[in-house]
């Protein structure tokens, strides 16, 4: 849990260790992959914190905080690395919507993986966006306990002023 404290980086490999862990369990679950499979485990690291898409994961505790974030979630929900490892994974979403933010995470741990979300996600500035077409993916460590979640996805929308973002 360490190496989850520090910012990724060239110095902490880009955390490897839990990139792996992101790739394994994504690939394992949906039979895709998160970034390019050629590429040595400190390349697919370095590739997916500056990814054109937004990565996030939690641990599993009972109100996860957050444990990581490429560059592209850190930019979109208007988080510093410290504020986001420092973050309840709830407070992506607004108080009407954390129920259904609930549902959505307790029907990921029963299925592995959801593939296709769409819900309303608030940065720290209060700037709301619609994510579309999301992952959301159970996490395991080496003797398959789930060990906390996480989601990928490439579109979201301003709703603010309604112009398409992502890619």
């Amino acid at each position: 849990m360490e190496s989850l404290l520090s910012m990724p980086c060239l110095a902490n490999r880009y955390q490897v260790e839990h990139t792996e862990r992101l790739r394994c369990t994504f690939h394992a679950l949906t039979g895709r992959d998160l970034i390019d499979p050629v590429l040595s485990p400190d390349a697919a690291a370095e590739a997916l914190f500056y990814a054109p898409f937004v990565v996030l994961s939690h641990h599993a505790a009972p109100d996860p905080l957050l444990t990581y974030g490429n560059q592209t979630a850190l930019k979109l929900f208007a988080l510093s690395w410290e504020q986001l490892i420092q973050m309840p994974s709830r407070l992506t979403a607004e108080v009407p919507n954390q129920a259904e933010r609930a549902r959505l995470l307790a029907e990921v741990t029963r299925r592995g993986f959801i593939d296709d979300y769409s819900g309303i996600r608030i940065a720290r500035t209060g700037q709301r966006f619609l994510i579309q077409q999301a992952t959301v993916w159970n996490l395991t460590d080496h003797e398959g306990q789930l060990c906390g979640q996480a989601a990928m996805f490439r579109e979201w929308q301003s709703l603010e002023d309604r112009e398409p973002e992502g890619r």
